[in-house]
Parts: structure tokens; C-alpha cells; sequence
């Protein structure tokens, strides 16, 4: 089999031709390139404006439904809550990355939340992800959202394995390797020159690195176009499906997909902080980027800047670019690990130099530009340049968003505008490599960064500080329920003290209870999985996200399904005025970590 490094440097050997890739234009008349400020755009209000409306009313009395199915008796207030109109909670979803691993346990658990699925119907957990108004992921996590909505929000069993009809979308084809499709060196040098061509447009106008490369790979899994039939073709595999494009797809357009947000983030050489433990290269205090459908940008007020999704790639009102989100390179670019190969003496020694020449000898680029990184047009080029480190480099340096240890994608759900209640925070990281499980360290991560960004963001919850405390506690073997206090309203106002969301931690944290064999603990780095290998990780993905925590001798909380609910309600609860009660208040006293 080619190594791992040979395939990157053959991917950047072969000869340039291609059918698609941005486009330049003049700009329309009311083009504005930046916008300013730590709020949301209008378009995303407007989208979430219509949901409320539209969608959610329905949605959550379906979820209620569901709830009560169980048998477990809610407080009235929470029955209240979840069929009124204007009390409704806002709920948001983040999937962390974790490669292939991630993708799936993300996948598991959105299955676990689904109307569409009988068996999480029957949990009492299925008609959340209808309901929530966010859905962020980063790295595999962003595989999984990206997937999900170019899709058009199909089940989770057809986006996986695909609808059988023999389409153009056959699944995420795990049987083919990202990089290295086959051992017949013929067939492989195919598959690169193929790579090759469908980035040489973009190469004619624009820098290119491996992260173009990357995100064409991705594509053949992850965007419609491709089956196992076809997969070795020479098809179009999703090129020219643009991130910004996504709001014209049915179900995004009636509002039913929750709002899709990946992030990124800034491989900056003008910044030194703290690298936190497990993190790679990027220091805590440096400014995180997101992409949704309508904009890029920063909410970090260190820049607090966005620029239109559809126009990427303009760096002036005068003359702009369209074409330039596709969006597995968006997805790649939240997904660029190539950076941490540079990580060694011996591999700069025998891999850089070498990697540098084929780039240029295939697409010339400037000496200056990082070749393992995800490279785009700075629209925020002179943009709050006391603040702003990068504010006078003409690209930005883009790199997997868990590069900062931050490797659950959190802040999005933090910022004040978006007005999330509660936060479903999914956790496939692995922070132990001996046993391969989610141990916490994404969010100790994100509670340190936000002591550096806490300016216009909300509160995040209080998590343990250490990773030791979080096994102590087990509070990556179950949901655990963070943020929980204070439950008490202002004694003037009759309103709850200002607080950030509730988040609820659903972790791939431990093996089955029913001492059956691990399957979701792979190595982040495995692409290749079997369709039953990968069906048993979404069997037992689903159980870990139904089955609550350990209730004396029962493997699962038979109130689990209420429980969820009454987190899901608990701010909107506090907001009314209103006392847990009933089944929430024991339920707060098993899932809720106090400090």
C-alpha cells in the first residue's frame, strides 16, 4: 500500500485541468465585504425567525409526545413549555471532530434525537433534532453536518449506507480509503490526476495547498454524487456544490434542518500563547472562525468580523468572487491536520522540501504561502488592526478546528444573539489513547479559552478542570448536565440572573455496560471501515444516547427520555418564574454536576 506521505506528494504531481471552480465578476451594487460586530446576520435571524414559527411549534409538541409515550409523568410546566408558541426553548447541537470515529458517534447519537427513527421514538428522545434550531460541528463532526445538509437532511440510515436506489449519493462509501483508493499503483495514479484536475480552475486564480486536494478526497464520501458503482470514475463527485447554496435545498429552505455551522481555525505566526494539553499547534488565545450558510467570520471580539459565505475568496467591493465555498473544502478546511506533519526535525528534513516542489511545479505558488494549510483570501485584511493579529496578511491561514484542544465546537452555541437555552454538546475526542473514549478534555478546553474571549459571548457553564476530576466523577460514562444552578429567579423582576446555557454532555466515554465488546473507541485516523462494522458503532452509539445513567441495579434510567426533556425546558422554566418540580427535580440530582 502507498504510504500516507506518498500519497500526499502524488497528489500534488499530475498534470492541471479541470471543470469547475470560482468565478470572478464585478460586485452587485450593494455588496458590503465585512460586517462588524458580535452579532448575528439578518439573513440567520431570519432563518431562525422562520423556524420558530413555522417548525418548532409542531416539532416539540411531536417531542412531547414522544416523551410522554414513555410513561413517565412530566411537570405541567414542562408539558406548558413545550406546546406554547412564544416559551419555546432554543436548542443547539455541536459534534465534535475525531475523524471517521467522530462522523459516525455523531451520526449515532443525531439518530438517537430523530422523529424519523421508530426505536428513538419509542426512547422518548426522537423529535430533538427537529426541534433544534443550531447544528455545529468541526472536523469529522463537520463531515457529518456538511453530509447531513447537502443531503437535504435525509435519515440517518440512507446518509450513512445511502437509499439503495442506486443513485448519485451511495452513503459515505467507508470501504474506500480517503487517500489511497487502491494498492494498483495505475488505478491510485488515476484517482490523484483526478484530484488534480478538479482544482486546477481554482489554481489559476487563487493559492492552492493539500487542503483543496482534501476536500475534493472528502467529497467522494461525504457529498452527493459519488457511489461505490461510480467511485472510481471520472464524475463530478460534488464538485460545485457550494456551501452557500445549501439554503436552496427543500428542507433548508422550509426551515426543517437545523442551522448549519462548521469551524476553523487560525494557524496565525504572529500569535504565541498557551497551547493546551492536547491541543497541537494553535494557542488557546487565538480567534476561531466559523462558516454557516450566509457568512464567515469571527465572533471573538478581538476581531468581530463577517464576510458573505457566497462571496469567499473577494477581498474588495469592487470585484467579486463566487464559487470559491465549495463546500467539502469548507469542510476539509475544518478538517486540515496536514500542518501537523511539520512537526519533527527528520519530517521537515525528508517530506517538506520535497512537498514544496511538486506544489510548485504543478500550481506555482508564492514562497511565502503555507502549502499544508487551507488558505484563503483575507477579506478581513486591515480589519481591527490593534486587536486583530492577522489583520495585515493577505491570506488567511486556515486549519482544523480542533487545533486549540478545543475539539467540541461550543462557542458558536455562545454567542448572545443566537440566545441558546441549551446545548447538546455530542463528545467523541479521545482523550485516553489506552482505551481510545472521550474523557472531557474538549470542554476543560473551551472553559479555559472562554476566560480569554469572554467578552460578548454568554456564560459557558462551569466543567471540572482537569481530566483526573472528570473520571472521578464518571462524567463521561453517562450525561452529565452542566450549568445547572442557579435555580432561583430575581426577587425584584421575577427573572432569572443572567447565565449562559445549560449543556447537556453526551460522550463516547466508556464501553458497553452489557460487557459486549467496543466498537466506537477506533483510532481517529482510521478511514476504512466494513458497513457492519460501521452499523454496530450506530447500535451502540444509540444505546449510549438513550440509555441515561446506571439506575441501582438497571443498565439504563427508564426516565432518561424525561429527564432530557426537563433539561431541554429548564431555562425557558427559569425564565417563567417557575420551581423544578416533579420528575426534573430528581432528574437534576442525577445528571447535574455542581463543582
Amino acid at each position: 500500500m502507498l504510504g500516507f506521505l506518498t500519497v500526499v506528494l502524488l497528489l500534488l504531481a499530475g498534470p492541471a485541468s479541470a471543470a469547475v471552480g470560482p468565478s470572478i465578476q464585478r460586485c452587485p451594487a450593494d455588496f458590503e465585504l465585512v460586517r462588524r460586530g458580535q452579532g448575528i446576520s439578518v439573513s440567520e435571524a431570519r432563518y431562525i425567525e422562520q423556524k420558530r414559527e413555522k417548525v418548532l411549534p409542531s416539532a416539540f409538541k411531536t417531542y412531547l409526545h414522544n416523551v410522554q409515550r414513555t410513561g413517565v409523568t412530566l411537570p405541567d410546566y414542562v408539558e406548558k413549555i413545550l406546546q406554547s408558541t412564544n416559551q419555546l426553548p432554543t436548542v443547539g447541537i455541536s459534534t465534535s471532530g475525531g475523524g471517521f470515529r467522530a462522523a459516525i458517534f455523531g451520526a449515532g447519537v443525531l439518530n438517537a434525537l430523530d422523529a424519523r427513527n421508530s426505536s428513538s421514538v419509542e426512547k422518548g428522545t426522537g423529535g430533538l433534532l427537529q426541534a433544534a434550531t443550531h447544528l455545529a460541528g468541526l472536523s469529522g463532526g463537520s463531515w457529518l453536518v456538511t453530509s447531513l445538509a447537502q443531503a437535504n437532511f435525509p435519515t440517518i440510515q440512507h446518509l450513512v449506507f445511502g437509499d439503495g436506489r442506486g443513485g448519485d449519493f451511495g452513503g459515505w462509501i467507508p470501504e474506500f480509503d480517503i487517500w489511497t483508493v487502491s494498492t494498483d499503483p495505475a488505478v491510485q495514479a488515476t484517482y490523484v490526476d483526478e484530484l488534480l484536475q478538479e482544482i486546477a480552475v481554482k489554481a489559476k486564480h487563487f493559492p492552492v495547498s493539500v487542503g483543496d486536494g482534501w476536500g475534493r478526497a472528502l467529497a467522494r464520501h461525504f457529498s452527493n454524487g459519488t457511489s461505490a458503482a461510480n467511485f472510481l470514475a471520472n464524475t463530478s463527485h460534488g464538485a460545485g456544490i457550494l456551501f452557500s447554496d445549501l439554503i436552496n435545498l427543500p428542507t433548508l429552505a422550509s426551515h426543517e434542518l437545523p442551522f448549519p455551522i462548521i469551524t476553523a481555525d487560525l494557524l496565525s505566526k504572529h500569535i504565541n500563547g498557551t497551547i493546551f494539553p492536547g491541543g497541537n499547534f494553535v494557542p488557546l488565545n487565538t480567534p476561531m472562525f466559523e462558516f454557516n450558510i450566509f457568512e464567515m467570520g469571527c465572533f471573538d471580539d478581538v476581531l468581530a468580523a463577517h464576510t458573505p459565505t457566497k462571496h469567499l475568496g473577494t477581498t474588495n467591493s469592487s470585484v467579486c468572487v463566487t464559487g470559491f465555498d465549495e463546500a467539502m473544502f469548507l469542510s476539509g478546511t475544518s478538517s486540515n491536520l496536514w500542518n501537523e506533519l511539520n512537526i519533527t526535525a527528520e519530517i521537515l528534513a525528508e517530506n517538506t522540501a520535497n512537498f514544496s516542489i511538486l506544489v510548485n511545479e504543478t500550481y506555482p505558488q508564492s514562497p511565502a504561502l503555507r502549502l499544508d494549510t487551507s488558505n484563503f483570501p483575507n477579506p478581513f485584511h486591515g480589519v481591527a488592526p490593534q486587536t486583530f493579529a492577522d489583520a495585515g496578511e493577505t491570506i488567511l491561514v486556515l486549519c482544523d478546528g480542533g487545533e486549540d484542544g478545543q475539539v467540541s465546537p461550543l462557542q458558536p452555541m455562545l454567542v448572545k444573539d443566537r440566545k441558546i437555552d441549551v446545548i447538546l454538546a455530542i463528545d467523541a475526542v479521545r482523550t485516553d489513547d489506552a482505551d481510545g473514549f472521550a474523557g472531557g478534555a474538549s470542554l476543560i478546553a473551551t472553559q479555559d479559552r472562554m476566560q480569554l474571549f469572554q467578552s460578548g459571548l454568554a456564560t459557558f457553564p462551569s466543567v471540572p478542570t482537569t481530566l483526573a476530576a472528570f473520571a472521578a466523577a464518571n462524567l463521561s460514562s453517562r450525561p452529565t448536565f452542566f450549568g445547572c444552578t442557579p435555580d432561583f429567579v430575581h426577587a425584584r423582576w421575577g427573572t432569572p440572573p443572567a447565565q449562559g446555557p445549560l449543556l447537556v454532555y453526551i460522550a463516547n466515554g466508556a464501553p458497553p455496560r452489557d460487557g459486549a465488546p467496543p466498537l466506537t473507541n477506533t483510532s481517529t485516523f482510521q478511514s476504512v471501515y466494513s458497513a457492519p462494522e460501521m452499523q454496530g458503532m450506530l447500535m451502540q452509539t444509540f444505546v449510549t444516547a438513550t440509555q441515561g445513567a446506571v439506575v441501582g441495579d438497571a443498565l439504563e434510567d427508564p426516565e432518561w427520555g424525561a429527564c432530557l426533556a426537563c433539561a431541554v425546558v429548564d431555562r425557558a422554566r427559569a425564565r417563567e418564574g417557575v420551581s423544578r418540580s416533579g420528575v426534573c427535580t430528581t432528574c437534576f440530582a442525577r445528571y447535574c454536576w455542581e463543582g
